[in-house]
């Protein structure tokens, strides 16, 4: 199972344990509905958001068309729906995995070695279908502009939690950085997803996206921090 469609999924379970006991009929219309969500990322990474059809989610998902509109009007609020809750989790992810750095002293480390970063981006996903779903969001961004909004709104999110990742391993190493932490962040997320998306391309495995990652971002964080 790809990270995403684990967010999906642990979503429906965890609003369930911390909620009210809920009725057989509304867990059983909350699995349908996390299922349908799982499949639709799954062909919308393959195929796009033109390409696939109502009839091929249900397919994947194994329910009929009934169970698509009983629980979304159109596959655009399906869509709208998994973009927010992709959204909302790289936010959560990485705010968790900066708490816990910051807890158990990881910025200790060398300055120089962008292996924190990495630790926090890694919540994001970098698994073909997490890029693949990543880039058709943000081709829908480009084309409307009430969607762009809300997307802009869960960057800026993402930019400002790894501003102050980089503004802590700055303080603590007193280290000085040739440009804004604002831009450095944007520079390393930039970096981050074409790596990524170059990894998809070429078919690259794990491990070897891992090296050029690490490799890349090395690069990245000595063109931005001043000479000792």
């Amino acid at each position: 199972m790809y990270p995403i469609q684990e967010c999906i999924l642990n979503d429906v379970s965890d609003s369930q344990v911390e909620e009210a006991p809920v009725a057989p009929k509304t867990r059983s219309r909350a699995a349908t509905r996390a299922k349908l969500l799982e499949a639709a990322s799954e062909v919308f990474a393959e195929v796009g958001l033109g390409e696939a059809s109502v009839e091929r989610i249900c397919e994947r998902a194994g329910f009929t068309r009934g169970a698509f509109y009983s629980n979304f009007s159109s596959k655009d609020e399906m869509f709208l729906e998994l973009a927010g809750d992709v959204a909302r989790d790289r936010v959560a992810g990485v705010r968790a995995r900066m708490a816990d750095i910051v807890a158990t002293g990881g910025l200790d480390g060398v300055a120089e070695d962008p292996s924190i970063i990495i630790r926090v981006l890694d919540v994001i996903g970098d698994d073909p279908l997490t890029t693949l779903l990543a880039y058709e969001i943000s081709i829908r961004a480009m084309r409307d502009p009430e969607f762009a909004a809300a997307y802009r709104e869960h960057e800026q999110q993402i930019d400002d939690e790894i501003v102050q990742l980089i503004d802590e391993i700055v303080a603590t190493k007193q280290l000085r950085l040739r440009v804004s932490s604002r831009e450095a962040a944007r520079i390393i997320l930039a970096v981050w997803a074409d790596v990524s998306a170059r990894a998809a391309v070429s078919g690259l495995g794990p491990e070897q996206m891992a090296e050029q990652r690490t490799r890349e971002l090395s690069r990245v964080v000595a063109l931005v921090l001043e000479p000792a």
